[in-house]
């Protein structure tokens, strides 16, 4: 037997893996690093995040990926090129991460990628008939696995997509197997470069869970600040935002999208949501005199009551729903309000009651992924319409 896959074979029949969970959202902020202690596998599943950093991207980084981020054409060779380099960056921070907390690369047993995002082509978007879902993150997971000694598991969703999905999101599956709870309504709301959330029913049925996109998250606002306030990455706490008012007539313009109106489960990304879309708002609403200030209270407004409206449409007993929120978006203090405002009787709860850091959910979801990889049984439900599968593709050291 291939010594890879032996050692392999023994991870997963261990009693408790250390597991190195990564994600690299659209935001592109920095990387977030959980080590996650991880034992069992589906419903039984415990984790401890043992330790969690975001490192942050520098701008060499941030400008090497805009180049090809969410573009329709692109220089071939610079996508090549990225796809190694990114999956050595983030070998590099990973070893510092590890050097820091003192750990050794040995003892931890698998790192979970999620890559980083390029392009996200769902069919709704793409609308061409002979190609189905697509998506693509870049960061190869043989150069994280040889450039740190650790097993990597990666690529998480094109497995989705052949299995008849859309390849995001995927939370689903992490939220469904941590934080399903038998008695409460649950949400588990994420807030980053684009919003989606996880209904969790109290009598924990899987057929009624329902996890989707909003629309935007962070994405236009961040989008907004970094084209008009150059020294800015993003509207910190809303400082900005604060600063205006809500104007009606370019939120009505902002709704005039024909995704608002897909079935459930849906997803979309920066492709749509961009500085275009923006520009053709403003334009539609004849509302050029607006000052920025103006704009980016009314994006804010216009993330929140999308995410408002999706909840809404899954969930008529809000004011009897737990919402937990991650991502970005929970610290911004205008969003939540607004948040608050469009869906009267909302309880929105603070994720370390699950024991988890808001911030590193994410990762810490693309541990469990990968524990389901290596471990899980599956929970094959062909009644249902979202399919659970086992995801991600095996990388192996020398």
């Amino acid at each position: 037997m291939n010594k890879n896959i032996r050692e392999l074979y023994t991870i997963a029949n261990k009693q408790e893996r250390l597991i190195i969970g990564l994600m690299s959202g659209t935001s592109l902020d920095g990387l977030d690093i959980a080590l996650c202690r991880v034992s069992g596998n589906g419903t039984s599943t415990k984790i401890q995040v043992v330790n969690f950093e975001t490192i942050a991207y520098n701008d060499d980084f941030k400008t090497e990926v805009r180049s090809v981020f969410s573009k329709k054409k692109v220089d071939l060779e610079k996508l090549c090129l990225l796809n190694a380099w990114i999956g050595s960056q983030h070998a590099s921070l990973i070893r510092t991460v590890l050097k820091k907390w003192n750990i050794a690369a040995e003892e931890v047993d698998i790192i979970a990628s999620h890559g980083q995002t390029i392009y996200h082509a769902p069919k709704s978007l793409h609308q061409q008939n002979k190609f189905p879902n697509a998506t693509l993150q870049i960061g190869d997971g043989d150069h994280i696995a040889v450039n740190t000694g650790i097993i990597t598991i990666s690529d998480f969703r094109q497995k989705h997509i052949a299995a008849g999905g859309e390849g995001a999101p995927l939370a689903m599956y992490g939220d469904h197997i941590l934080f399903s709870n038998e008695g409460e309504n649950r949400i588990m709301l994420n807030i980053g470069g684009i919003g989606n959330f996880t209904y969790l029913p109290a009598n924990q049925s899987f057929n009624e869970i329902v996890c989707t996109d909003t629309g935007p998250g962070n994405t236009l606002m961040d989008i907004y600040v970094q084209k008009f306030f150059p020294d800015k990455y993003f509207d910190e706490d809303a400082a900005l935002a604060k600063q205006g008012n809500l104007n009606t007539a370019l939120l009505k313009a902002l709704q005039d999208n024909k995704f608002f109106a897909l079935p459930f489960p849906k997803t979309t990304g920066p492709e749509l949501f961009n500085f275009e879309y923006i520009e053709s708002a403003i334009q539609k609403a004849e509302t050029p005199h607006l000052s920025h200030y103006d704009i980016l209270a009314t994006l804010n407004y216009f993330t929140a009551e999308t995410i408002s409206n999706a909840i809404k449409s899954v969930c008529s007993t809000i004011n009897q729903t737990s919402v937990f929120v991650s991502g970005g978006g929970a610290h911004n203090t205008l969003l939540i309000d607004n948040l608050y405002n469009t869906l009267p009787g909302i309880v929105i709860k603070d994720m370390k009651e699950l024991n988890i850091n808001p911030d590193a959910k994410e990762a810490v979801l693309f541990a469990v992924l990968a524990n389901e990889c290596l471990c899980g049984k599956g929970l094959n439900r062909k009644d249902s319409n979202i399919p659970y599968i086992t995801m991600g593709k095996i990388s192996f050291p020398w």
